[in-house]
C-alpha cells in the first residue's frame, strides 16, 4: 500500500469555531494540508478554537481557486448533500484524497463539480456543521484504510496529559 495522503479544501468557511475544529481533525486523523477560499474566515479567526495547536503542523492557507492547490495524483471528492451522491457508508477512499467540503451556510458551486471525481454525502437526520463533518469523514477513512493502529500505544500517545486512566474488567 502506498502512502494515505488526505488534503482538506474549504470553501468560504464562515465560523473560526469550524475552521479550529477541522484543524483538530485534520491533526487527529492524519491529513496533511488545509486549503480555504474567501474572506470571511481571515476576517472572524481572532476568535480561534485550534486547541491542539494543530495549526503548528499542518499549514492552514488561503487560496482564491482550490483546483489550483489539487496535490498531484489526488482524486477530489466532494462531501456535500446532493442528491445522486454517494452515501459515506458505501465510499471507497482513494489514498490520495483532497476532500472538499462546501460553505456551513451554503453549497457547493456547479464549476466545482465539474472537476471533481466525486461527491459523498454523510446520511444523517438532518445537517451536521463543517468540523463534524469533517470530523466523520476523515474517521471513515482511517477506519477503512487502516491508517491507525488500534492498541494501548495508540491510546497513550494521544490522550490529553491530564487522563492517565485504565480500565480493568
Amino acid at each position: 500500500m502506498s502512502e494515505l495522503k488526505a488534503t482538506i479544501g474549504l470553501i468560504n468557511p464562515k465560523s473560526p469555531t469550524n475552521v479550529g475544529g477541522v484543524l483538530r481533525a485534520a491533526g487527529c486523523y492524519d491529513a496533511k494540508h488545509v486549503f480555504f477560499t474567501g474572506n470571511r474566515y481571515l476576517n472572524a479567526k481572532k476568535f480561534h478554537t485550534d486547541t491542539k495547536n494543530a495549526a503548528e503542523h499542518i499549514p492552514l492557507t488561503v487560496t482564491t481557486q482550490l483546483s489550483d492547490v489539487t496535490p498531484p495524483g489526488a482524486k477530489v471528492v466532494v462531501i456535500e448533500l446532493i442528491e445522486g451522491a454517494t452515501p459515506l457508508p458505501e465510499f471507497i477512499h482513494p489514498e490520495n484524497a483532497f476532500y472538499i467540503f462546501g460553505p456551513e451556510d451554503g453549497s457547493v458551486s456547479k464549476d466545482i463539480l465539474k472537476w471533481c471525481d466525486e461527491v459523498v454525502y454523510v446520511p444523517t437526520i438532518g445537517c451536521m456543521n463543517l468540523a463534524a463533518t469533517c470530523n466523520v469523514v476523515l474517521y471513515d477513512r482511517l477506519a477503512k484504510l487502516g491508517g491507525i493502529k488500534s492498541s494501548d500505544e495508540t491510546i497513550i500517545s494521544s490522550r490529553d496529559t491530564n487522563n492517565k486512566m485504565k480500565w480493568q474488567k
